[in-house]
C-alpha cells in the first residue's frame, strides 16, 4: 500500500509540474503582434468602426498610433481633455472631441485633420498617397516637404505597420474641422 501511495504522490507532482509548464507555454507572448493588437483595442480612446476594415490591422494601428507614435500630441488640439493632462499630474484623459482633428500650431505650420473623410479615407488620402507622405514627407496638396512632421522616422516603418496606421485612422470617428 505504501508503494502505491508513493507512486500516486510522485505521479500527482509530475502532473502538476507538467500542467504548470503547459499553461506557461500557452500564455501569449507579451511582445507578440497578437498582444499588441489586443492592447491597441484596449487603449483606443474613441469608438472604432471595424466593419469594412481589417480588424487585426485596426488593433495594431491603434497600438502604433496611441502607444508608440504619439500622433495625438500634434494632431489633437489640445491633446488632453480638461483635468486629464498627465504632464500636470492628472490622470490621462485624451481629448476625444478633437481626437486627431488637427489644429495645433507650430510657427507658420498647423497640423492637419487626419480623421477620415466622407469616403473613410484618413485626411482624404488613398493608401498610396498616405504611404508617399509617410515615406517622403511630401505634402499631398502642394508637394512641399512637411517641416514639422517626423516623416523621416515614420518612413522607416514597415509597409504593414503603415497599413495598420492607415486602417486604424480609417476606423476612428470623422471630425469636421476648419483645417
Amino acid at each position: 500500500m505504501k508503494g502505491k501511495s508513493l507512486t500516486a504522490g510522485v505521479t500527482l507532482i509530475l502532473l502538476i509540474v507538467a500542467l504548470a509548464g503547459s499553461s506557461e507555454a500557452q500564455r501569449p507572448d507579451p511582445n507578440s503582434e497578437e498582444s499588441r493588437i489586443r492592447e491597441g483595442f484596449r487603449i483606443a480612446p474613441v469608438p472604432l468602426r471595424v466593419r469594412g476594415n481589417n480588424r487585426d490591422l485596426v488593433g495594431l494601428g491603434s497600438y502604433i498610433v496611441n502607444a508608440q507614435a504619439g500622433c495625438n500630441d500634434c494632431h489633437t488640439n489640445p491633446p488632453f481633455a480638461e483635468g486629464g493632462n498627465p504632464h500636470e499630474g492628472e490622470p490621462e484623459q485624451i481629448n476625444t472631441d478633437g481626437y486627431l482633428a488637427g489644429g495645433t500650431t507650430f510657427g507658420p505650420f498647423i497640423s492637419p485633420n487626419i480623421t477620415p473623410d466622407e469616403n473613410g479615407r484618413p485626411a482624404g488620402l488613398t493608401f498610396g498617397q498616405f504611404l508617399r507622405v509617410m515615406r517622403t514627407g511630401h505634402d499631398p496638396d502642394d508637394g512641399h516637404i512637411l517641416q514639422v512632421m517626423p516623416w523621416p522616422v515614420y518612413g522607416k516603418m514597415t509597409r504593414r505597420d503603415l497599413r495598420a496606421v492607415y486602417e486604424y485612422l480609417s476606423a476612428i470617428p470623422s471630425i469636421d474641422s476648419e483645417e
